[in-house]
């Protein structure tokens, strides 16, 4: 009897471990590196932005389009590769709940970081804004263009190519449904 007893206390705890909770990042928000100089961590949040300290273990991210595996421990983890000027930075985490992604741009001045998230919003506003003055503005469109193609010049410059910006466009869009 204490045989039969015991295996079926052990199928209910090898049933219990099965169906464990699974962690997954939905939000996260990428802050400068304190341990390191001109790194980024990226950390998971909940909705009111505090830190999850229970996701722990390998994640894996696409920072700037390359595969990145993230160890993340206490809810943080550290992006090793230094940052020689400002640049923009694009995260995205594909998990069963959907693809995450987030543009930022990272300001550095004085060996400091600064990461300003950018709104999917702003990324269309710009253009179809400059595209709206030339059109209702026929004498200035010389110099909306000059503008249109200083703003083009300026994302190119810091890293933000075509496909990052417009797959930026399309994430938040999908975000809206």
């Amino acid at each position: 009897m204490k045989k039969i007893f015991f295996v079926i206390l052990l199928m209910i705890c090898a049933n219990s471990t099965l169906f464990a909770d699974t962690v997954s990042i939905d939000r996260f928000v990428v802050k400068e590196n304190p341990f390191a100089q001109s790194e980024v961590a990226i950390v998971a949040v909940d909705t009111l932005d505090n830190i999850r300290e229970d996701v722990e273990g390998l994640f894996s991210f696409t920072v700037n389009g390359f595969q990145e595996e993230m160890r993340f421990e206490k809810g943080t983890a550290f992006y090793h590769h230094k940052l020689d000027k400002s640049a923009f930075f694009f995260v995205k985490h594909v998990n069963d709940n959907g693809t995450h992604s987030k543009l930022y741009y990272i300001y550095k001045q004085d060996g400091k970081l600064r990461p300003i998230g950018i709104s999917w919003w702003l990324l269309l506003g710009i253009p179809l804004g400059l595209v709206l003055l030339g059109y209702l503005f026929k004498r200035f469109i010389a110099i909306i263009l000059i503008v249109f193609c200083i703003f083009l010049f300026f994302n190119y410059q810091n890293g933000l190519t075509i496909s990052t910006f417009f797959e930026s466009i399309v994430n938040g869009l999908r975000g809206l449904f």
